[in-house]
């Protein structure tokens, strides 16, 4: 990720600076100075999650942009959250980014902090209800000057079974059974509304027209959401030129994060 950090040559009265917009200065007919500075830029990429019986799967391409530049093809966005060490170890949550990178990384850091400080406060991990309400305050304590990401976070409830949140920048969020986010978000999600949601199935000579039975959604086994993600992403990277490279998933179940790696187009 250095490169998205990279800053270009100085210029002559003046610091440089790595964001994609730079300051400007306007000066009005009556001689006021007016200066403006926009501290985001958009680092493309998409993520997506789906929740199942007794896992969930969260998954996110690689590929770090900056306008029409590609600063990385191998930038992560999904981060292991607590467990010990830096190698995260007995980790049950995974929270992803994507949008700004420097947020996403920012929010992670800070989450993961929080998680592994109530571990060694209370002697016990912290549940992936309770870590959902903790990152929403973490947004919503931020939000007049917002971390620039969109955040999906994974766990298993106390039940064992998948829960999946979606937050918008400021702190909303809600538990879904599926979720895309990012820079083909528009793409993907009528993939998953349609395929894991049900939506716009019927059972097939249930009635006429109107009369037509909805499909009742279900949770899908492992295997078919797994097909599900790789079909998602490989139909994304033909549309999308902020997606592509490699397709990183974290699975979740009752044994831990398995974490799968595979390559996406590069063009």
């Amino acid at each position: 990720m250095a490169s998205v950090f990279t800053a270009p040559p100085l210029a002559d009265n003046g610091p440089g600076y790595s964001f994609k917009q730079t300051p400007t200065t306007h000066i009005s007919a009556d001689g006021t100075r007016q200066h403006s500075f926009y501290p985001y830029t958009d680092n493309g990429g998409s993520t997506l999650g789906i929740s199942g019986a007794d896992f969930t799967i969260l998954a996110g391409d690689t590929r770090s942009t900056s306008g029409y530049n590609i600063n990385s093809r191998y930038v992560p966005k999904l981060f292991k959250i607590g467990g010990e060490g830096p190698e995260h170890t007995g980790s049950s949550i995974v929270l992803s980014v994507v949008g700004f990178a420097a947020d996403g990384d920012a929010l992670k850091e800070r989450l993961d902090t929080v998680v592994k400080m109530y571990k060694y406060q209370h002697g016990k991990n912290m549940s992936v209800a309770a870590c959902a309400q903790r990152l929403s305050h973490i947004l919503y304590n931020k939000r007049f000057f917002p971390y620039y990401v969109h955040a999906i976070l994974g766990g298993l409830d106390e039940e064992g079974k998948g829960a999946l949140y979606s937050y918008d920048p400021v702190g909303s969020y809600e538990r879904e059974q599926c979720r895309a986010a990012g820079a083909a978000a528009s793409l993907i999600m009528p993939f998953l509304d349609n395929q894991v949601n049900y939506k716009n199935q019927y059972i097939p000579a249930s009635g006429y027209g109107h009369d037509l039975q909805p499909r009742k959604a279900e949770l899908l086994p492992r295997n078919t959401v797994e097909e599900l993600v790789r079909d998602a992403f490989d139909s994304a990277v033909e549309r999308h030129i902020e997606v592509g490279d490699g397709l990183q998933m974290m699975i979740i179940t009752k044994d831990g994060i398995e974490e799968v790696y595979s390559p996406l187009k590069k063009d």
